[in-house]
């Protein structure tokens, strides 16, 4: 793809929209965990309980960090090295609140980005359409956005219709891994020869990178994102598979 934004502002990271906290739930169980040592801490009357529990608040932290601003930082980079030209068409895979595809829809000017979804609130607080659509038309991308109730795993497009397939933190939440590998699949099939796609996840990526090879996609990579993906810490790291559908 030519790179028109090689000289161009970089995208704004700042956000206008409200995109919630992914995974609500889980936080939960750490934070019961910082309770039940701060109250030892005060039934034993020692600090050696707060030992664990500051170093499960430095998780939760890390954690935090890469749901409110981590990820935006990551995809904006990301999504730059692509170097659209703006007539492209890009597909986010669970865009839940639009964190990732309205970032897309800011690199697109007569072109499209549509997000897909089921909506279930136990991976990101306050999922909705109505969410994401609101927050459209708080980054002002509200005309270049399209959302769609479906499934990964049975996508309702016709082959070869997206240049840039996108998901991010969303794949593993797909249940089996012969599920996982009906998503790569139809991932592959909605790419148009010479499109790219760009997969972020905590899980499975080297079974992506396994399917995409039987697929025959190519230029396969496997990176890690760094600290700012941190989901608790290095041990929960986030990974980017890329592949490109040969011509």
């Amino acid at each position: 793809m030519k790179n028109a934004h090689a000289s161009a502002k970089p995208i704004n990271t700042g956000r206008k929209g409200s995109y919630g906290i992914d995974a609500p739930y889980m936080l939960s169980v750490p934070a019961a965990l910082i309770v039940a040592g701060i109250v030892n801490a005060i039934a034993s009357q020692t600090v050696w309980p707060l030992v664990p529990a500051a170093g499960i608040g430095a998780c939760m932290c890390f954690g935090l960090y890469a749901s409110r601003r981590g990820k935006f930082v990551v995809w904006a980079e990301l999504l730059d090295r692509l170097g659209l030209r703006g007539d492209e068409r890009i597909l986010d895979l669970g865009c839940g609140r639009g964190a990732v595809l309205l970032l897309a829809a800011q690199h697109l000017t007569t072109g499209r980005a549509v997000g897909v979804d089921l909506w279930r609130r136990g991976d990101q607080s306050g999922n909705a359409s109505d969410a994401t659509q609101r927050n459209a038309a708080a980054e002002g991308v509200a005309d270049r956005v399209e959302l769609r109730t479906a499934d990964m795993t049975a996508l309702p497009f016709e082959d070869d219709s997206f240049d840039v397939v996108v998901s991010n933190l969303a794949m593993h939440n797909v249940k089996g891994r012969a599920g996982r590998d009906r998503a790569i699949e139809q991932a592959v099939r909605v790419l148009r020869p010479g499109g790219r796609l760009m997969i972020a996840d905590i899980f499975g990526t080297r079974q992506y990178s396994a399917q995409l090879a039987e697929l025959g996609m190519a230029g396969i990579t496997l990176e890690n994102l760094g600290w700012r993906l941190w989901w608790s810490g290095p041990w929960l790291a986030t990974r980017l598979v890329t592949a490109t559908k040969p011509r």
